[in-house]
């Protein structure tokens, strides 16, 4: 798999492709039809953006103090949303766009120019990887914006399909997140709502070894303390490192991956202060300032081997953020997106689903975030009615021609 999808695909990796699928029986098989094919993505404008990690880093701080919930676990790729609501920010206009470029910190241009460029330029090794991929699904009778699409696939290079929204896309969407995550995320969607146009899909893969593989003898047993009280027995992974980090509220250490072009960095709060609290202290200059100015100093550390999975749906999370309007199906412009009958469009969910596995030879995490973009048209397919015929009923056999009752009865009771 490639990091990015910016090289213009070709004629036989498609033939290929799709030979292997075939062979091999892959679950990724998409059935949905391949716009792509209309789409030449351009390599977007290198080298203009640079510098907007600040921005980035402030944005992850900003996301986690709003998701994180004192006491619950919390996973979340600030990579994987920004990604996938940089894509909508292409079709925002008007005061959306505004309050979006606000509370993501940069402005549209920036954010195409700044990602593109970041995305095109992650690492990857034998032993090592950060695969990022995106996709747009667009409803078969939707008249999207083509140059919607061409932003998308010049800055993003995102897959685009054109599908009939109905079983078929549950399952195409569900075998690309799959395929995408290595397997890590599954059936992130469950249902597709009515009303639904388009899903802006971006999911992320990561996979490394350590640096230093643990060894038999450093995994001990020992007793892990969580939030409320009590003990839990878990293996522990000790070593050493030599990468220190603190702030005065915190301190840790950095754990590199091999090639050290990834790390795992860990900051364990002062005795007296709760992780929640630190968490509110923390701002995007603080992080990066912290990451940025490494001391170098003897750490022995133990890491609890662990695996964890999470998911939210962020539309309120984002909203308090300051992305009000593009929630709002009054008040959202996406006119850059395109144009339907049905309705104003606006963005109804923002799912994002996460999974992490740390051990003695690595770590592997996966993430997706889905943006389901909606019109304001009458939601009648999810309302659910249930009859249960527990007691006595009336019931008819009918002439559908005419609707006349051929028998018509009552049970009372069942003998």
């Amino acid at each position: 798999m490639k990091i990015t999808r910016f090289i213009k695909r070709t004629v036989s990796a498609v033939i290929l492709y799709a030979l292997l699928a075939s062979v091999l029986g892959c679950n990724g098989n998409i059935s949905a039809e391949d716009l792509m094919k209309d789409i030449i993505p351009s390599q977007g404008n290198k080298g203009q953006y640079e510098g907007k990690s600040s921005e980035a880093v402030d944005f992850s701080v900003r996301l986690l103090q709003n998701t994180e919930e004192s006491g619950k676990n919390t996973l979340i790729s600030p990579l994987s949303v920004l990604s996938a609501l940089a894509m909508a920010v292409n079709g925002a206009e008007g005061n959306t766009l505004a309050e979006m470029e606000n509370t993501l910190g940069v402005s549209r241009d920036e954010l195409n120019g700044f990602l593109s460029e970041y995305l095109r330029s992650l690492p990857e090794g034998e032993k090592y990887k950060l695969n990022v991929a995106n996709s747009i699904w667009v409803a078969d009778h939707f008249n999207v914006s083509g140059d919607f699409l061409q932003k998308n696939a010049d800055n993003y290079g995102a897959d685009i399909y054109k599908t009939p929204f109905d079983d078929s896309t549950l399952k195409d969407i569900n075998n690309w997140v799959e395929r995408e995550t290595d397997g890590m995320i599954k059936n992130v969607l469950d249902r597709i709502p009515a009303n639904v146009i388009m899903y802006l899909i971006n999911a992320l893969a990561f996979d490394a070894e350590w640096s230093d593989i643990y060894q038999e003898n450093q995994v001990r047993d020992g007793e892990f303390y969580p939030d409320g009280g009590g003990t839990q027995n878990v293996e522990f992974m000790h070593g050493s490192e030599n990468k220190y980090i603190t702030d005065g509220n915190a301190e840790g250490f950095i754990k590199y991956y091999v090639g050290g072009k990834y790390a795992f960095a860990a900051l364990l709060p002062k005795e007296g202060m709760s992780l929640s609290d630190y968490i509110d202290t923390l701002s995007g200059e603080k992080l990066l300032n912290m990451l940025s100015n490494v001391q170098t100093v003897r750490v022995y550390n133990s890491i609890p081997k662990f695996e964890s999975e999470y998911q939210c749906e962020m539309s309120s999370i984002l909203a308090d953020m300051g992305i009000k309007d593009a929630f709002d199906g009054a008040a959202a412009d996406f006119s850059g997106i395109g144009s339907s009958s049905d309705g104003n469009i606006f963005i109804n969910r923002v799912i994002h689903k996460t999974y992490i596995s740390v051990d003695e030879r690595g770590t592997k995490a996966g993430a997706v975030t889905m943006i389901e973009v909606n019109t304001t048209g009458a939601d009648l397919v999810d309302e659910v009615k249930y009859v249960y015929l527990d007691r006595p009923f009336l019931y008819m056999i009918i002439d559908c021609e005419n609707n006349i009752p051929v028998f018509i009865g009552t049970l009372n009771s069942v003998k």
